[in-house]
């Protein structure tokens, strides 16, 4: 079969990031054939196109994951440790983590996240029961009452066209552009408080009042050469930008604290040992006046051997790359693209401030030897492929997971509410970052938590599955339910609910619907290493 011809399969899945990946994966090793079609040429999603390593909870080293994404992790450490000089001390290391940031345990580059989410997806398409189309994007879905039926993309490669029909369709895009096109019922932005009764849910609801996007991009930095970038055409507008409700021009080092929404003021020291040797990542612990350089380090120069990198490599996803000028998916495709457009500027204007402006530590200003690396995210020019986005459309579901269900203000010692129908697990507070709404950072703790099969099922629709951020969550559970691991589960819940449901000639909801089958799922996710409860555990 080529590339793109028409072609028919068992699951669909429509979008090729960290769900798409899992769903593809979970549906093949249970017999399915899968098509996994993906707008950029990285499969990944958050941790490759749109370059951001894995956000995750304190104990992820130990348990909180499935075994597909423990697989993942153990992997990107394996690459390390076959193809870089690492020291000895990091050869040895089980838990390595190749960039020794504070964000994350296992922070690393993206280009070697998607080669290593290539490897694990190439023994199934050497079997032929997944096929991977990359540049695609979907152009129409056609729909037969309750169900959809073939979904026709444009290949962006040649210029033609081709359509997949299947069964089961997936929904993993980045936006939930299926539940657009499909008709499907779903939400876009903040609820209101009227409608969920969640404590911190706006009085009126916000249909486009999203979460920011950010444009991140890999540096490093090169003492004594000179990388400055032309000036942005929009430069002095960002450089005087102040929401109302922000402590300091958005380009400087002084932002709101989440959690506490007092100023903080941080710095930057590129290259700097000070501490190295001690730094824990842990996002738990909030720490005032940290370097920003190591927040995202994705390769520490001292985990390879003498000569072997002169520079560190950072990825900049920071709080002055969010962008809350408007949502870039919902509106006009010209107001979606200018919205874009205008992130990309923004983050364009922080490096260049970066280079020429920003204060050092040593009381100068700039450092113009910040080289970007686009070796490092598949780019020419060393940004990412596409915008970091926090926030889809989300399906109207046959339950929606609310603050209330998971807020440590709310449950306290109880813990989250327990799912009889639970598909997964995760944990992380519930982070919403500065809106296009003009709200400020909401950052809470919250208690591990389930996936519920019901938050997985439309309310009407028959076929299609949510398998990224786009499941029943609200606008506040989607700050805790948006990150990778969480996003990997959900993708691997709904393949395998797919796959299922091809080999036993049901529907979705008709599993939901039986404490039977229901039970068989479960079983079936259990036996493939998906953890279906916590431990006992604090909030996070």
């Amino acid at each position: 079969m080529s590339r793109t011809a028409d072609h028919r399969c068992d699951v669909l899945v429509v979008g090729g990031g960290v769900g798409g990946v899992a769903a593809a994966l979970a549906a093949a090793r249970r017999g399915a054939t899968v098509s996994l079609v993906e707008e950029s040429p990285w499969v990944g999603g958050q941790l490759t196109s749109q370059a951001v390593p894995p956000d995750e909870h304190p104990w992820i080293e130990q348990f909180g994951c499935t075994a597909s994404y423990r697989t993942f992790r153990t992997a990107v450490r394996d690459h390390y440790r076959a193809f870089y000089p690492l020291t000895e001390r990091a050869l040895r290391d089980p838990a390595l983590n190749i960039g020794n940031a504070t964000v994350s345990r296992i922070c690393h580059e993206p280009a070697v996240s998607h080669l290593v989410l290539r490897a694990m997806l190439s023994p199934w398409q050497a079997r032929g029961l997944i096929t991977v189309v990359t540049l695609a994007r979907v152009r129409s879905v056609q729909v037969d009452g309750d169900a959809v039926g073939p979904v026709t993309f444009d290949d962006l490669a040649d210029g033609g066209t081709f359509t997949v029909d299947a069964p089961y369709v997936l929904d993993a895009t980045e936006t939930g552009e299926l539940l657009a096109l499909a008709g499907v019922e779903h939400v876009t932005g903040a609820e209101s408080q009227a409608e969920t009764g969640e404590p911190h849910a706006p009085a009126v609801a916000g249909p486009a009042n999203m979460q920011a996007v950010s444009w991140c991009f890999a540096v490093d930095h090169r003492a004594g050469e000179d990388h400055t970038i032309d000036r942005p055409a929009g430069y002095a507008r960002w450089r005087e930008f102040r929401p109302d409700f922000w402590p300091d021009r958005y380009l400087s080092f002084t932002y709101p604290e989440p959690r506490t929404l007092e100023p903080r003021t941080t710095y930057l020291d590129p290259n700097s040992d000070t501490a190295d040797d001690v730094i824990i990542a842990d996002q738990s612990r909030v720490t005032s006046g940290s370097n920003l350089w190591v927040y995202r380090r994705a390769l520490w120069r001292h985990q390879l051997g003498p000569g072997a990198a002169a520079s560190d490599i950072v990825l900049v996803n920071w709080p002055m790359t969010d962008y809350i000028g408007g949502p870039v998916f919902g509106g006009t495709p010209t107001e979606n693209d200018r919205h874009a457009r205008s992130a990309r500027e923004l983050s364009l204007s922080l490096l260049y401030w970066l280079q020429t402006e920003a204060p050092r530590p040593d009381g100068g200003a700039g450092w113009p030897g910040l080289r970007l690396r686009g070796d490092v995210v598949g780019t020419s020019d060393g940004f990412a492929m596409a915008p970091y986005i926090r926030e889809s459309r989300r399906i109207r579901a046959q339950y929606t997971v609310t603050e209330q269900d998971l807020s440590h203000a709310e449950r306290g010692d109880h813990g989250a509410v327990s799912y009889k129908d639970s598909v997964g697990i995760g944990a992380y507070r519930i982070d919403l970052h500065p809106s296009t709404g003009g709200d400020n950072f909401i950052d809470i703790a919250s208690c591990p938590f389930q996936i519920p099969l019901g938050a997985l099922l439309p309310l009407r629709v028959t076929n299609l599955l949510p398998a990224a951020k786009n499941i029943g969550t609200t606008h506040i559970t989607n700050g805790c339910y948006r990150l990778h691991p969480v996003e990997w589960n959900i993708g691997e819940a709904a393949g395998a609910l797919a796959a299922m449901c091809v080999a036993r000639g049901v529907v979705p909801h008709a599993v939901g619907e039986s404490a039977a089958l229901t039970a068989d799922l479960q079983a079936e996710l259990e036996r493939h290493g998906v953890e279906l409860a916590w431990p006992q555990v604090g909030a996070y």
